[in-house]
């Protein structure tokens, strides 16, 4: 098939598009190139069988040209990442509204399938562990920036569900939470690579809040598997599917695993979330998914663990540091 991959320079996106040349796909991908990487597609470039569109998914024309030669659409542009959505947060909502909008529309007019990558951030505030696909979300006030990004990607599924609803467009939701991988950059607020590259470095290796908060760490290759496999069951269309891991670990828990693994002698810092991220910053306590959807619509589980994640991350960025 040709695909295109919005967002395909980015973390998640070169690894998708890698696996879909793998498998032999005509991959297009679009990308503006402002958090994805061209080094992230080391390696991919250069073949007849992947092209690069420098542009926005808010640019309807070139969209339009895109979609319209596609048998299916991968959506993976977005904003990514705690910091740029608390410094950026007129960028985060029109990249992702706007975005969405623009392709979303595209695929109707031409039929063609579609794929969402949205986030365990719709779940909010929710206290109820682990999150189900049709559970209640509990959103922060609008007055906390922090939580535009969520409400953002919620409309997205919003609007994502109704073209099928309405149109009968094929489309599918997943709910992503937590990727981590090689590749991955730091720059955003991403926790893993932040804390293996202050360690490797030997310099404090900082927590935010208080570290009691639990995260659930999915490797990309997980992801990936998943998202290769949903074109290929129909019963997905119109549904919301959370993916990721359900191995659970205190945010400080997972800093002092990092510093086993790398051998560092970095001390450890605990930054309060007031002065991290600014006054009146909220956070989740807990974000655990329910996986029996995924498992039950496309057989999967996630084969990789926290320490798998964690040796990869070490080794590329051991590389990296060494350049």
């Amino acid at each position: 098939m040709r695909i295109l991959v919005t967002g395909g320079a980015g973390f998640i996106g070169s690894h998708l598009c890698q696996a879909l040349l793998a498998q032999g796909h005509q991959v297009d991908i679009l990308d503006d190139l402002s958090t994805g990487s061209l080094v992230n597609l080391e390696g991919l470039r250069g073949g007849r069988s992947l092209s690069l569109h420098v542009g926005s998914v808010n640019d309807a024309p070139l969209v339009e040209e895109l979609v319209s030669r596609a048998d299916y659409v991968y959506h993976l542009a977005s904003a990514v990442g705690v910091r740029l959505i608390i410094d950026q947060p007129v960028r985060t909502i029109e990249s992702i509204v706007g975005g969405t909008t623009v392709v979303l529309d595209a695929c109707n007019r031409h039929r063609t399938p579609f794929l969402l990558t949205s986030t365990s951030e719709v779940y909010g505030k929710g206290s109820r562990v682990p999150f189900c696909e049709e559970d209640d979300t509990v959103m922060g006030p609008t007055s906390t920036r922090r939580w535009s990004y969520a409400c953002a990607k919620a409309l997205d599924e919003f609007l994502a569900l109704a073209y099928w609803v309405e149109n009968r467009l094929p489309v599918t939701v997943v709910r992503l939470f937590n990727t981590v991988g090689p590749r991955q950059t730091g720059q955003y607020g991403m926790v893993i690579p932040n804390l293996v590259e202050q360690a490797l470095r030997g310099e404090p290796v900082t927590v935010y809040g208080d570290g009691t908060q639990t995260r659930c760490f999915t490797h990309v290759s997980d992801i990936v598997g998943a998202l290769l496999d949903i074109p290929g069951h129909p019963e997905t269309r119109g549904q919301v599917i959370n993916l990721g891991n359900d191995q659970e670990i205190s945010i400080l828990g997972l800093a002092r695993r990092i510093l086993e693994i790398t051998g560092s002698p970095s001390p450890l810092r605990i930054i309060p979330y007031d002065e991290a991220y600014g006054p009146g910053f909220e956070d989740m306590h807990r974000r655990v998914p329910c996986l029996e959807k995924a498992a039950r619509l496309l057989g999967y589980h996630p084969r990789r663990g926290l320490d798998d994640i964690l040796r990869d991350v070490v080794e590329e960025k051991r590389r990296r540091l060494a350049l």
